[in-house]
């Protein structure tokens, strides 16, 4: 069994179908270049590097503390806790390492991102950073 199988065995449980999944991930593609435009107007230049806060959701403490070891490997800071605005859902956030903030460079990051959180039924839900770091 592959990794980003390892979940999908209990399908009445799975949080992400397939076709949310790659509208998430169309959405959040076409996102990217709108958000690196606007920190282009506050002058984040393309060979800037800054860490980028991430999110994603899912429906089970198992599957969050998973996908949280997983983000752990890329040396990232990662959290996974219960959503405060719904006990139904978990929460997996935190900060990547500094990465050059080139359109392609985000990009292909983003849909890696969506692809890997859908490989542990997570929901990726965006990004953001902060200028001054």
């Amino acid at each position: 069994m592959g990794l980003f199988n390892f979940f999908k065995k209990d399908e009445d449980n799975w949080f992400v179908s397939e076709l949310a999944f790659e509208n998430n991930r169309t959405k959040q593609m076409q996102m990217t270049p709108l958000t690196i435009k606007e920190l282009k107007k506050i002058d984040v230049s393309e060979d800037k590097e800054l860490k980028l806060e991430y999110f994603f959701y899912t429906n089970s403490d198992k599957k969050a503390n998973a996908f949280a070891q997983e983000l752990k490997k890329l040396n990232y800071e990662v959290k996974s806790r219960p959503s405060a605005g719904d006990k139904k859902l978990f929460i997996i956030t935190g900060w990547t390492t500094k990465m050059q903030m080139e359109d392609s460079i985000v990009a292909n990051w983003t849909k890696t991102m969506c692809e890997l959180g859908y490989g542990f039924d997570c929901e990726f839900d965006g990004w953001g950073t902060t200028p001054n770091q």
